[in-house]
């Protein structure tokens, strides 16, 4: 690494060092630093003797692409001066060194991409596409010399897979340097770090390590790495697309935060709508109880004056008749017996079916219902499901956590048997469909999850170490997943044998993705 004297004063330095400390912001989460860092590799230059090799220095490097390596220009220097100089890429975990050519060098800007001679399965590092500003935490991955001699190692141990050492600081602020943009922080740095990544909160690289100010007494160390102005440009020019993010980066704790605010306010929301509900709801009650009471007196009244009238008829009819047989005129008595008797009946019916007071509160809460709209059991839907559906499903940014560079949009194809585009069955568990993915060559187990109801679509991924990732491909040989139309047994089954992986994750992923969907335009209604 390239060291450069630069002097400051040290009462300006100090009140810089002060100020930087007092506003510093949240540490860095340390599964997504660690998960950077299995992506970071030792850079080494290797010299030969006869038939054996030994190293000539080193420095860091990171992947940006398949076989692509980006390190800084000064630290393959030697082996492009030299052509009987070799350069290695050594992984950070289990795994064998392999050699690289460099396909491109830039000393203007001491930017370095390096090819494999052969994929190395090692994790792409995303890069910032928002860098960070201000004095944000950042955390600087590599393989400092001064850490392998303080532990002892050997020139041999240079080609043994050692995990990168990782040291946090502040972000100072863009400082042009000469003729490139670069990053002035304090995250510690010594030879051998040239080349490794400095990286954000969320693991996303926002420089390359480079070179740094001596320090002398009681001056505070500064060091420097080339920004992504210089180092996106750089890997486009070489036709290499790299993974990018501009989201901003958020911890799960905040989003889990905002999530349960949000359900509060859901909650709250919901609890005003019921409360005004039930106030519409007393009043149209109260309305329709008004009205039927009116109508309820109004046709009593109707009935009674009627009841009375066929009474009034039926004895003017039966007094009529009592003198029809006094004079024994026998077809008269019997046409006013006859009217007497059916007065009187038709009397007692318009008595006795008269409406009641208690029948209100039935044909109020009968009116009321009529206009609400329920399923075949009476129940109020809160939610409509489909059997088969193509929706559309976007990113939600506000609600998700984002590391890497995901796809912002999805259409996915849903059966009500659990199966998405109809070759993957979820599982079936307490009423939730899951997958859990775990891949064969990436190092990252994903766990899925589909609502119908509420169409929500999840993607929980969660970045492991070696040893990790062997033990979840384990698990996930245990079981087989069936074949979509399985039916619901088969599902419910997948979705206990899946809890074998998901029990050996950690307690939070690193990145949580929530997809909104909609009915896609060539879905089914």
């Amino acid at each position: 690494m390239i060291l450069h004297k630069i002097r400051f004063l040290a009462l300006a330095l100090g009140a810089l060092f002060a100020a930087m400390v007092q506003s510093a912001p949240a540490q860095a989460d340390e599964a997504d630093i660690a998960a950077a860092a299995r992506g970071v590799v030792r850079v080494v230059i290797i010299g030969r003797d006869g038939g054996k090799i030994f190293p000539i220095g080193h420095g860091t490097g990171f992947v940006v692409a398949n076989e692509r390596i980006v390190t800084n220009a000064h630290v393959i220097n030697q082996a492009l001066e030299d052509d009987r100089l070799a350069i290695g890429i050594v992984p950070p975990e289990g795994g064998d060194a392999v050699y690289a050519r460099p396909i491109s060098v830039s000393p203007r800007n001491d930017l370095a991409i390096l090819k494999t001679t052969k994929n190395m399965n090692l994790p792409v590092l995303t890069i910032a596409g928002n860098p960070a500003s201000g004095q944000s935490s950042v955390t600087a991955i590599g393989y400092p010399m001064n850490v392998d001699r303080a532990q002892g190692l050997d020139q041999n141990d240079l080609f043994r897979a050692i995990p990168p050492v990782m040291s946090t600081g502040f972000l100072s602020g863009r400082r042009p340097s000469r003729e490139m943009d670069t990053l002035l922080h304090t995250a510690p740095i010594a030879r051998g770090n040239s080349g490794g990544p400095l990286v954000d909160n969320c693991g996303r690289v926002i420089g390359v390590n480079s070179f740094g100010a001596e320090s002398e007494g009681t001056e505070a160390e500064f060091f420097f790495a080339v920004s992504t102005r210089e180092l996106l440009p750089f890997l486009r020019a070489n036709d290499i697309q790299p993974q990018l993010n501009a989201l901003p980066c958020r911890s799960l704790a905040e989003l889990d935060a905002e999530d349960e605010a949000r359900r509060q306010q859901m909650l709250a929301a919901e609890r005003r709508l019921a409360e005004e509900a039930q106030a519409n709801r007393s009043r149209q009650m109260d309305e329709l109880r008004r009205d039927l009471t009116y109508r309820t007196i109004d046709a009593r009244a109707n009935q009674m004056a009627l009841a009375l009238l066929l009474f009034v008829i039926a004895l003017a009819a039966g007094g009529a008749a009592y003198l029809m047989h006094l004079r024994g005129d026998m077809r008269l008595r019997a046409v006013a017996g006859s009217v007497a008797i059916v007065a009187l009946v038709g009397a007692a019916i318009a008595w006795f079916t008269r409406p009641a007071f208690a029948d209100i509160e039935n044909e109020v809460q009968a009116a009321l219902n009529a206009d609400l709209p329920s399923d075949e059991n009476g129940n109020q839907p809160t939610g409509v499901i489909l059997d088969e559906a193509t929706y559309s499903c976007v990113l939600d940014q506000q609600r998700s956590r984002v590391t890497s560079a995901p796809m912002q949009d999805l259409e996915i194809s849903w059966s009500a048997q659990g199966c998405i585009n109809g070759r993957t069955q979820y599982g079936l568990n307490a009423g939730d469909w899951t997958r859990v993915l775990v891949p064969e060559t990436e190092a990252a187990v994903s766990v899925n999850r589909f609502d119908p109801e509420s169409r929500e679509y999840v993607v929980e991924r969660y970045l492991l170490d070696r040893n990790a990732m062997s033990d979840a491909r384990e698990r996930r040989e245990q079981y087989e997943a069936p074949q979509c139309g399985a039916g619901e047994q088969a599902a419910r089954q997948l979705g206990i044998d899946q809890g074998s992986v998901m029990s050996a994750l950690p307690d939070r992923p690193n990145e949580r993705l929530v997809y909104t969907c909609m009915l896609s335009k060539n879905g089914t209604d």
